[in-house]
């Protein structure tokens, strides 16, 4: 089957959107499928064009029995509401005339995922000229978050804004996302039940194990043996509430058997750290290699997930898959009845978002209690196990693309 994959940033050792795509394309290609995929070089999170990679030119890169395109885009050092727009308007206009290219090479399948939903009419442009059914992939409902987050203001335009975008999920045959809640957002947007597909983010159960605990990299920090530490892995953004990390591990330094742990890049790293200034309580790590990542989670007694209130349910966070495979508790802020709050109870404590105080006192409680912990963190794993295996999500998104493809070749038969 030939499937055409349009994503940002498409890398699988970076983090995020560009991770999952470029996993899913290496597993379909060893199931036998042939990819092209119309993407950007890879930038993300530290919005900086990577070594070997050119922000100004198209590239062609064979990857396995793949193809790659990388396209132009602008890359703004400090994102913001309107130069995030038009960052990802240059890719939407530099991609499309290579994903209209790809009519001639007649694709069963045309994937894109959003973010950018800016791709996404010349996405079902290019599915309708090539005659190949069009599907979305969800991962962030970013108009939502633009104004959530007041990247974007103003009631008129966010009602023009997301009925184009309703207009447009409607155009697809297939839209997919990676939570329950997600995809009631999406039915609530118009999207027909019988095209609505959950596709949840994976993780390597195998690659990701609590066994993995590292001594060696707890002494790298500095953490005596008996001391907790409580980790923060993933992107540094805006999204996140990342202040709320400070606040906590500052009510928390006289607490000396906590070490707090905060690992990643992105646009909200500096501001972090200016806030820790002088925590003596507080290490800070750069983005680690996927070869160390397991056993750097594995190595953490708590892992810490933040999230802003206006957020918290338009977003699954990504990094939650290795925290919950890593077989650790959770500290969460979210609020009741939300998509991240129904997956980390039971498998860690759920605080309400922007609530310094109440996060501090969760992080304590589980750093007191070993045994809490150790029933939570295995509660986190058999979730992994049952919910997140890759091969097993992957297994069944293979399956609906190919009954997808096949449901179009029989209704232009019959036409």
């Amino acid at each position: 089957m030939r499937i055409l994959c349009v994503s940002l940033n498409f890398f699988p050792e970076l983090t995020g959107i560009g991770k999952y795509s470029g996993e899913m394309v290496a597993w379909l290609s060893l199931q036998g499928h042939e990819l092209h995929i119309v993407t950007t070089p890879p930038y993300y999170p530290v919005w900086r064009v990577s070594e070997g990679y050119s922000a100004n030119a198209y590239q062609i890169e064979p990857l396995g029995g793949s193809l790659v395109y990388r396209c132009p885009l602008w890359v703004p050092s400090l994102p913001g509401g309107l130069k995030r727009l038009i960052h990802l308007a240059s890719f939407a206009l530099s991609s499309l005339p290579i994903m209209l290219r790809q009519i001639f090479w007649k694709p069963d399948v045309v994937w894109m995922v959003a973010p950018a939903f800016f791709c996404a009419p010349g996405t079902w442009l290019t599915a309708k000229l090539s005659g190949a059914p069009a599907w979305i992939h969800v991962q962030d409902y970013e108009v939502d978050a633009a104004f959530d987050l007041g990247l974007l203001k103003g009631k008129l335009l966010r009602r023009m804004v997301l009925a184009v975008e309703r207009w447009m999920f409607q155009r697809f045959d297939v839209v997919s996302t990676i939570s329950h809640r997600m995809l009631e957002r999406a039915a609530d947007k118009g999207v027909a039940a019988n095209r609505l597909v959950l596709f949840p983010n994976w993780v390597d159960i195998s690659s990701v194990r609590p066994e993995m605990r590292c001594d060696d990299f707890r002494a790298e920090l500095g953490a005596a043996p008996d001391q907790v530490i409580a980790l923060y892995s993933g992107n540094m953004g805006g999204k996140q509430g990342l202040e709320i990390l400070a606040q906590a591990a500052a009510l928390l330094q006289a607490n000396l058997r906590l070490l707090f742990v905060f690992c990643g890049n992105g646009a909200g790293r500096a501001d972090l750290m200016a806030q820790c200034a002088g925590l003596p309580n507080v290490r800070f790590l750069d983005l680690q290699p996927l070869e160390k990542l397991g056993a750097m989670l594995a190595s953490a007694d708590i892992h810490l997930l933040p999230q802003r209130a206006d957020a918290a349910d338009l977003v699954m966070p990504s990094k939650l898959t290795g925290m919950l495979a890593s077989g650790r508790a959770v500290v969460a802020t979210a609020h009741v009845g939300t998509e991240v709050a129904r997956v980390v109870e039971g498998c860690g404590l759920v605080v309400p978002p922007e609530n310094p105080r109440a996060f501090a006192d969760a992080i304590a409680a589980l750093a007191d209690d070993a045994e809490m912990r150790q029933r939570y963190g295995v509660a986190a794993r058999c979730y992994a196990e049952e919910n997140l295996d890759k091969e097993t999500v992957l297994r069944r998104f293979e399956a609906e693309l190919i009954k997808l493809a096949q449901k179009s070749r029989s209704t232009a038969a019959i036409g």
